[in-house]
């Protein structure tokens, strides 16, 4: 798995990409419901480890009522909150913050996906797609997702100004290198253009 900073770095990140969602899609002009689609996806970015614990035996020590990794990382129930919350905003009160919930839920099975124990998608068998160990690859993970919420947050709150003055920079920078450093610059940076 990975490790609990790592879902909740990621559940603030894929929290702006569905706060985003939210903003558009209920033209929300006080932001309350953007706000809560945000915290809540934070929280349900851990939920599926928290969710396990057996919260009446507190005192003494982590006691998990269900099998780690079973019903609470479940895919096939995340992805059901998320469709029926998504078809449900503007409908409902609540449909914004269970959102925001399920794609944080999301987001935790994501991160758990890569390492050897896998994530429950289907039933109860596990899948996994075993390119890491659990906690090795954590940066990777938070910094794709904070990419992912940036480009989000451009385009939808921003209106694209982060893309504008990145190709400021990138034009500053490129009248100090060499043509060849510039060449490769431009080709990697034309799919952002």
């Amino acid at each position: 798995m990975a490790s609990t900073a790592a879902h909740r770095s990621t559940g603030w990140a894929v929290g702006v990409i569905a706060a985003a969602t939210v903003s558009v899609r209920l033209a929300d002009p006080h932001y309350l419901w953007t706000i809560a689609t945000l915290l809540c996806a934070y929280f349900g970015g851990t939920a599926p480890d928290w969710l396990e614990n057996a919260w009446w035996s507190r005192g003494s020590g982590r006691k998990l009522w269900i099998a780690h990794r079973s019903w609470t990382h479940w895919g096939i129930a995340w992805l059901g909150l998320l469709i029926v919350s998504y078809r449900a905003l503007g409908q409902t009160p609540l449909a914004a913050p269970a959102f925001g919930f399920a794609v944080g839920g999301i987001m935790h099975l994501l991160a758990d996906w890569p390492n050897p124990l896998g994530v429950p998608w289907l039933l109860t068998k596990r899948h996994s797609l075993g390119w890491w160990k659990s906690g090795r690859c954590d940066y990777l993970l938070i910094v794709a997702a904070w990419s992912a919420a940036l480009v989000t947050a451009d385009q939808v709150w921003w209106h694209g100004l982060m893309r504008q003055h990145l190709a400021v920079v990138t034009a500053r920078l490129a009248t100090a290198l060499p043509p060849t450093h510039v060449r490769m610059l431009a080709n990697w940076l034309q799919p952002f253009t």
